[in-house]
């Protein structure tokens, strides 16, 4: 009996040790994760919270901030003429330009990656160049001019397909498609970057088993061990991609300008830099960006369960 009580005894010390031992290893990481912790609350979280209670107020960073209730979500919804087309074309933007741009980046990455490292050096340089660029939009600015000086409209009307120049950007018909035609361009950067990346470090064993174990061509070895293995990669990629959907705001003010006409091309955040920026209506403005934060974690979860079933 006294040997039994000794043991347990024994063995309660050993477990209090364990717990100091595990609060002191945990309290240094704590120490060092906290500057970004703070950091991370300061820029990030208290932004969202404040946006979120100031949504509920009527305020124009002058006067003292008035609480107004749901008054701005209804007039959002109700009686704001320019929402519903903001809301459609950020909507549009993101089921185009988000798996489109997505799956583009993923499949330029899986065939570069078959080149040898100096062509994938080159050919990763040539598809992340347009995100580096500082004024990239002089170019299609150039290609879509309304002149006849303009290499669109100077190339149809000397095969005859028109007769007088078109005003691309200007027009309702056609702004809209030739933004989301340069939204994709520009989305490959970070997010191409990243899958060759990701690409370049899949255990290379995995594709030897495989073809021990079966399989036979490359798309069985894309989608059983490729996919799996890149499943964090694919979730960082997918991020970037809702984020850069979500925030359309640069193409469309930079080529089919502020205000767009008819407000054919107005997003939902080069509506947030009206309401907020030239109007000072911030309590508006923050109701419109925690309208845009939902949609956007709500995209991110689903988009999140469909990698995590294509990585199974």
């Amino acid at each position: 009996m006294e040997k039994t009580e000794f043991a347990s005894e024994k063995m309660l010390k050993n477990r209090k040790l364990h717990r100091k031992e595990t609060r002191r290893e945990n309290l240094t990481y704590y120490i060092m994760l906290a500057p970004f912790l703070v950091l991370f609350f300061l820029f990030t979280v208290a932004p969202v919270l404040s946006s979120a209670i100031l949504s509920f107020f009527d305020f124009d960073a002058v006067s003292l901030p008035r609480f107004v209730g749901l008054d701005n979500y209804l007039r959002m919804f109700l009686q704001d003429d320019i929402f519903p087309k903001a809301l459609s074309n950020t909507m549009v933007f993101a089921v185009i330009t988000g798996p489109i741009g997505f799956f583009l980046a993923f499949m330029l990455a899986w065939m570069v990656n078959e080149f040898g490292p100096t062509t994938r050096t080159v050919l990763s340089f040539l598809f992340y160049a347009p995100s580096l660029s500082g004024n990239v939009y002089f170019i299609w600015q150039i290609l879509f001019s309304g002149d006849a000086y303009g290499y669109i409209n100077s190339l149809l009307l000397s095969i005859g397909l028109i007769t007088e120049p078109v005003q691309w950007l200007k027009s309702p018909q056609y702004a809209l498609t030739i933004i989301i035609i340069v939204q994709l361009w520009l989305s490959l950067g970070t997010t191409f970057l990243a899958n060759i990346s990701g690409l370049q470090n899949v255990n290379p064993e995995l594709y030897e088993a495989g073809a021990i174990d079966g399989i036979k061509n490359r798309w069985h070895e894309l989608w059983y061990i490729t996919l799996p293995s890149m499943k964090s990669i694919l979730m960082f990629g997918m991020v970037m991609q809702i984020q850069a959907a979500f925030s359309v705001s640069a193409v469309p003010i930079a080529l089919a300008g502020f205000p767009s006409v008819n407000y054919s091309t107005e997003t939902i955040v080069t509506l947030l830099t009206d309401v907020g920026g030239a109007r000072y209506e911030l309590g508006y403005a923050a109701a419109i960006s925690v309208i845009l934060f939902i949609l956007m974690a709500l995209t991110k979860e689903l988009l999140g369960k469909l990698v995590n079933m294509a990585g199974r």
